[in-house]
């Protein structure tokens, strides 16, 4: 039990200091950006605002204070759990977060699950068929996905399946000018299906050339070459002694994917237009919405620090060898 409680505090100490160092960090890059958060805010009618009330707007804000004091004052607020105003919106930030994450959620979810199946099945496939014409198949699929752009291969999905076979909507999350009541979970899973794919192909590579290699060095090892005396060989061979050698590192290379998840959503969202967390920190960093865009900052810090930590929590759960070493 002491373990435990020390191995929860540890963890939150960590994630006290990423936060901190990230919204040090983000506060200090946005100071230091080139866009100007009341010239953003305004917009086309910067020539018809007055330098009084381009001021009064600033103060408004809190622009006209040293960057120090509005870094304490924010620190202090989120402290309290106010995330500010969000510059486009008009609404709470945490608002606006807790709407577009939703959305987001289900999208990279279906695509984080796609891509861990999908990518460590075709993995197995081309370990067991090692050398052979499905197994350079399969490589030859993985180092193009690899080497494809999100956006790209977003834009070809949709040129191919909402533009030319018409199969699927172009873009956004429901159907235009449906009101919210009236959308039913299947027009949302149409919406959603192929920016999920989009997203779910990039993941795909890794973990299929990840798990690729490490089956391929179990099955190289001594006890399967015991194993295949003994007449064991195909999917029994696999199931008995080389599921439990690669489904562990696949799983944590799944979790600690959470980033690139989130940076694939960003590029993904745009070229459909799907309103979720991309699309917003997209919006908030060219309109210099300065309390959305440090808000998103914060959650997506949060958001990757939970994948690593629950393929941490799923290491220690199924190998013993990790308790063990927490004991010591």
């Amino acid at each position: 039990m002491l373990n435990i409680m020390l191995y929860g505090m540890q963890k939150i100490l960590k994630l006290v200091l990423l936060l901190l160092a990230v919204s040090a960090v983000s506060f200090a890059l946005v100071e230091f950006s080139p866009i100007d958060p009341v010239q953003a805010y305004v917009g086309a009618d910067m020539l018809r605002v007055s330098p009084e009330q381009r001021e009064a707007i600033a103060a408004h804000w809190g622009f006209d204070q040293p960057p120090a004091e509005r870094y304490l004052r924010w620190i202090t607020s989120l402290i309290g759990g106010d995330f500010g105003m969000s510059m486009i919106y008009r609404i709470p930030v945490l608002e606006v977060i807790q709407e577009r994450f939703l959305s987001s959620a289900a999208l990279m979810g279906t695509a984080w699950l796609l891509s861990g199946i999908i990518g460590f099945s075709v993995g197995v496939v081309a370990a067991m068929k090692k050398d052979t014409w499905i197994d350079r198949l399969i490589q030859w699929y993985c180092y193009t996905l690899a080497s494809t752009p999100t956006f790209w291969l977003g834009l070809v999905l949709l040129l191919i399946f909402a533009v030319w076979l018409g199969w699927f909507p172009i873009g956004l999350g429901v159907p235009a000018g449906v009101l919210a009541q009236d959308v039913t979970w299947q027009d949302r899973m149409v919406h959603m299906f192929l920016p999920a794919l989009t997203l779910s192909f990039t993941g795909i590579s890794t973990i299929a050339l990840h798990t690729r290699q490490k089956l391929t060095s179990v099955l190289d090892s001594d006890y399967i070459l015991f194993a295949r005396a003994r007449g064991e060989s195909g999917f029994t061979l696999f199931w008995r002694h080389g599921l439990r050698n690669v489904v562990m590192p696949a799983v944590t290379l799944q979790f600690t994917s959470f980033s690139e998840l989130f940076g694939g959503a960003v590029l993904a969202e745009q070229v459909f237009s799907y309103p979720g967390m991309g699309q917003a920190t997209v919006e908030a960093g060219l309109r210099g919405d300065v309390p959305l865009l440090l808000g998103i900052v914060l959650c997506s810090a949060l958001f990757v620090f939970t994948g690593n930590l629950l393929a941490d929590l799923i290491y220690r759960m199924v190998d013993p060898r990790m308790r063990e070493g927490d004991a010591l």
